[in-house]
């Protein structure tokens, strides 16, 4: 797209905002929130669970960022809402790429621990936050909830639904190198009061702080609902994201074994004339039917379908060729490394799922029930050509050196369907109110697998067939109205890794494995001022690494035992705050490796935190302020722990002014992240080799928010 399109599109999407009568009134659109303090956490998330329980009565660890909490923190993508929770790291999370994360010290698996309301689609791509009401994050095992999870826990983004009364909202923000952002956000009744909408469109020209990894992020949405009755409710939403934008490798150990000195966050390694940028289409089409058959009953379907195509290139940095023997992984000691010119085009993903859900409460003598109990069904299908992956020269992270690109004789093998998976599931759970002070929350799920994989073009399909049962319990105890404790035990489910490229077995899929956690926990809203949860758990699976044959496998446990604390609330008058604590032990036991048994987990810290505080301005009207800090203590690189990441301090500042121009409605809004320009690497990770990448440098941004 041409950068005058790009400008139009931002200029239009603005312009329609504006052209919306101002007399329209503006409905407070956000989730119920308990009193007082703004940053309370929400007192429902639909991750918790089936049953339609306060957060209090969860026995769970959720935590939540509301629709106008992202806007006041100027959060545009889920690696910016994530900072916020202690027990949330990056995974192979790089710039112009894929956002992956970690819970709890596990890797969450882009094909099943992302939701949209629910449902699973692909992580493979920036899940857009411009038609969502809710970031939702679960935190330790879904097997009840969802089935087939990462062990860490599960991302859900709940999306926006029809307003009733008229909203029209705009948004442009600037950012330090010249990033341009517009958003728009509309929503109310027809005539026909019966019917709702609500449309959301974005724009967004990415000049990135990696100089180079620029590119251009263009999105839609809609929904719609129909109140049949005043009891049947169907909605729709669908929603279209393009996105382009040239992605930002990491850095490799040199010699595989020091950390690399003196490089800039700004760096591209990415950086010849022929890198092309990795360019993704994705799309979703929700349907969903509500339907009260009484005061007690109630039953709920839903269904998503999702599409996702891409087409991935890189000047990709791997090994060193330039110094003895070779490093392979790593860089040489004078900063050389290997180009790769990789392509893998026309990449697609179709996940889709259905859910049919009922839910009731009844009683038997003095028993009280909240009965759960529903059918579902996904599938996914994985379709990919044999990559092109050519060595092409050699550069340096300290002094970039151009080197040609592959000839046309090579290209991208033809696309077809190379796995396949199918998940049919049933699941019961009864929330038992036994007295006033306990309640046993009771389920389990029974999960049906088929998954066929073509791992060589030339071998024949490779079949799984499976099932499951994955059950859940929970005992709840209240002391008071407004304190629960709970003791937990669950089970979970997870599809194996699949082997990074450069292994024995790339591309082959590892066979399910399970999980097992046990948890407890305190929730605690103290007043309206104060809110407060904790936890301890220990959650068990089976280690997955890249053996010293260079050969992904699954050998002995991974075993994460850890505390997490939180407080929200309102300390005085004026000043907010949230605070997320996490301690986490990892071990990897029974590995058969005298070199890794016993050994941290790579990529997971044994402290983490986040502190974001908000103060009122009580001499000025409408102005706020806010700081945010990050700490995370040091990691294990490599599963042998041969080489230890240091740990950083991150801050970050941000001020907003409310006020009426020309009669509306505005807010401005300014942020700085890491405000003294502190080097640190954010993320490391195993993946294809082993990588570190860097944190952000200072950056800076600007926005008015307009509502009508």
């Amino acid at each position: 797209m041409k950068h005058t399109l790009k400008q139009s599109v931002l200029a239009c999407a603005i312009l329609q905002a504006f052209s919306i009568s101002s007399s329209s009134a503006q409905e407070q659109v956000q989730s119920v929130v308990v009193s007082g303090s703004k940053w309370l956490a929400s007192d429902r998330a639909t991750v918790g669970g089936f049953s339609d329980l306060p957060l209090l009565e969860t026995p769970a660890s959720i935590s939540a960022l509301t629709l106008n909490q992202m806007q006041d923190l100027s959060i545009r993508s889920a690696s910016e809402a994530a900072r916020f929770d202690a027990s949330v790291g990056d995974a192979y999370n790089a710039v112009g790429y894929a956002e992956q994360f970690s819970i709890r010290g596990f890797a969450l698996d882009n094909a099943t621990s992302f939701r949209k309301d629910m449902i699973a689609i692909s992580g493979d791509t920036q899940i857009p936050l411009e038609n969502k009401e809710r970031f939702e994050i679960l935190r330790g095992l879904a097997g009840l909830q969802a089935g087939v999870a990462a062990p860490g826990g599960m991302i859900n983004f709940v999306t926006k639904r029809p307003t009733n009364a008229p909203l029209r909202s705009a948004t442009v923000e600037v950012r330090e190198r010249g990033t341009v952002y517009g958003a728009i956000d509309l929503g109310g009744r027809f005539d026909d009061r019966r019917f709702g909408y609500r449309i959301n469109a974005a724009a967004e020209d990415l000049k990135s702080y990696v100089r180079g990894a620029d590119g251009e992020r263009q999105f839609v949405s809609a929904a719609f609902d129909w109140r049949i009755t005043p009891d049947a409710l169907l909605v729709l939403d669908i929603d279209q994201q393009h996105k382009s934008q040239i992605t930002a490798p990491g850095y490799q150990l040199i010699r595989n074994e020091a950390l690399p000195t003196g490089v800039s966050p700004k760096t591209l390694l990415n950086d010849q004339p022929w890198t092309k940028p990795v360019d993704t289409d994705s799309s979703n089409l929700g349907l969903r039917f509500e339907y009260r058959i009484n005061a007690d009953w109630n039953a709920t379907v839903s269904a998503n379908k999702h599409w996702f195509k891409r087409d991935d290139y890189t000047a990709f940095p791997y090994g060193c060729s330039n110094e003895g023997d070779g490093y392979y992984p790593g860089y040489c000691s004078n900063g050389d490394y290997d180009v790769y010119d990789y392509q893998s085009v026309g990449e697609r993903k179709t996940p889709w799922g259905a859910q049919a859900l009922l839910q009731g409460r009844f009683t038997t003598g003095t028993v009280r029930h909240a009965l759960s109990a529903g059918l579902a069904y996904a599938e996914r299908h994985d379709a990919y050509g044999e990559d092109v992956y050519e060595y092409v020269g050699s550069s340096n992270i300290y002094q970039n050196a151009i080197v040609p690109p592959i000839g046309a004789e090579f290209s991208t093998g033809p696309v077809m369907e190379r796995r396949s998976i199918e998940e049919r599931s049933a699941f019961v759970q009864d929330v038992v109110t036994l007295s006033e002070q306990f309640t046993v929350h009771a389920g389990a799920r029974y999960v049906k697998i088929k998954r066929n994989e073509l791992e060589e073009i030339d071998q024949p399909w490779v079949r799984e067939r499976d099932s499951y049962l994955l059950p859940n319990v929970a005992l709840v105890y209240a002391p008071a109205r407004d304190w629960r404790v709970y003791g937990s035990i669950s089970h979970g489910l997870q599809y194996g890794g699949i082997a990074p490229m450069q292994t024995t077995n790339e591309n082959q899929a590892l066979s399910p494995g399970r999980s097992k956690q046990a948890e407890i926990g305190f929730k605690r809203n103290v007043n309206e001022h104060l809110a407060l949860a904790g936890s301890l758990f220990e959650i068990r699976q089976g280690l997955e690494y890249t053996n010293a044959a260079n050969t992904f496998v699954r050998a002995g446990e991974q075993k994460h035992r850890g505390l997490e604390l939180s407080a929200q609330g309102q300390a005085v008058r004026n000043l907010d705050y949230s605070v997320s604590l996490m301690a986490l032990d990892t071990d990897q036991t029974d590995t058969g490796d005298a070199s890794t048994e016993g050994k941290r987990v790579t990529n997971v810290p044994k402290y983490r935190s986040a502190v974001w505080l908000g103060y009122a301005v009580p001499q000025v009207e409408g102005l706020k302020l806010d700081a945010v800090w990050q700490y995370s203590s040091d990691k294990a690189f490599d599963p042998a722990n041969r080489v230890k990441v240091p740990g950083y301090h991150v801050a970050g500042f941000g001020a907003s002014y409310a006020l009426r121009l020309g009669g509306v409605s505005t807010v401005l809004r300014a942020r700085v992240d890491n405000a003294f320009d502190k080097f640190y690497w954010r993320d490391v990770t195993q993946s294809l080799g082993g990588y570190l990448l860097p944190g952000a440098p200072r950056t800076f941004r600007l926005s008015a928010q307009v509502d009508f």
